[in-house]
């Protein structure tokens, strides 16, 4: 697991859970999917199964390991909340969160159906930052399904963007990550979209983190808007 991730808006990534299936526009070219293959050729036993869904229950205390709190992205390489991953085991990765509790984790979803199923089975603690993608107006309605959720720390995750979202609902939102798509085939992801939902961010009183602009070299196209990167994230919880 990366000690230090090259994704800007966390220190670390953790996969109790490897593999997954696409299941909206979002998805057609995951870099985990291409990722996971490539680690497969290389022999990684993590990955002996491909970018089928496998549970990886030797990495579940890896955060125990870590002493120094970190950022540590839940599942990069996989959705914790997959048909394929059982109940008990996705208690079991939010009760190694819970004694954990000097790091914070970022646990994101497209299946916010199946999260809110289970919100209430689950023991949410203040560290526990739960997100979902949406990559278009098509999709906006995982964001109600996360609102409804007993998450502490709620937040989207709109990458690849692939539309317009004129109008969000930020109720109850934390926290707004917006990215271009990357890599090979990557579709376009135009300036107003972005400035549109920077806005709106502005007007909610929501953080808002502008993470990249994606393309296929992303690091030429950067991640500046407007002349300014866009950092925003929200602070930590403390419950007494």
């Amino acid at each position: 697991m990366a000690t230090n991730s090259h994704i800007e808006w966390t220190d670390a990534t953790w996969n109790p859970v490897t593999g997954c299936t696409k299941i909206s526009p979002g998805c057609k070219h995951c870099y985990a999917e291409r990722l996971a293959n490539r680690l497969q050729a290389m022999g990684q036993a993590n990955y002996r199964n491909g970018f089928d869904v496998t549970l990886q229950p030797q990495m579940l205390e890896l955060p125990l390991k870590w002493k120094s709190p970190k950022r540590i992205f839940v599942n990069s390489m996989s959705d914790l909340f997959h048909e394929d991953v059982p109940v008990r085991y996705i208690r079991d990765v939010f009760d190694i969160m819970r004694r954990a509790h000097w790091h914070q984790y970022q646990v994101l979803t497209k299946r916010s159906e199946r999260l809110l199923d289970l919100s209430k089975m689950l023991n949410w603690e203040p560290q526990i930052w739960m997100g979902v993608s949406v990559e278009n107006e098509d999709y906006a309605m995982r964001i109600d399904h996360l609102r409804r959720t007993d998450a502490y720390v709620k937040f989207l995750s709109l990458e690849p963007l692939l539309g317009p979202l004129r109008k969000i609902n930020l109720r109850g939102i934390d926290w707004l990550i917006v990215g271009g798509e990357s890599g090979p085939g990557a579709r376009p992801m135009a300036p107003e979209w972005v400035r549109n939902i920077r806005d709106q961010c502005r007007l909610g009183g929501v953080q808002f983190f502008f993470k990249q602009w994606g393309g296929v070299n992303k690091k030429k196209a950067g991640r500046t808007l407007d002349g300014r990167t866009w950092d925003q994230m929200p602070l930590p919880l403390v419950v007494l």
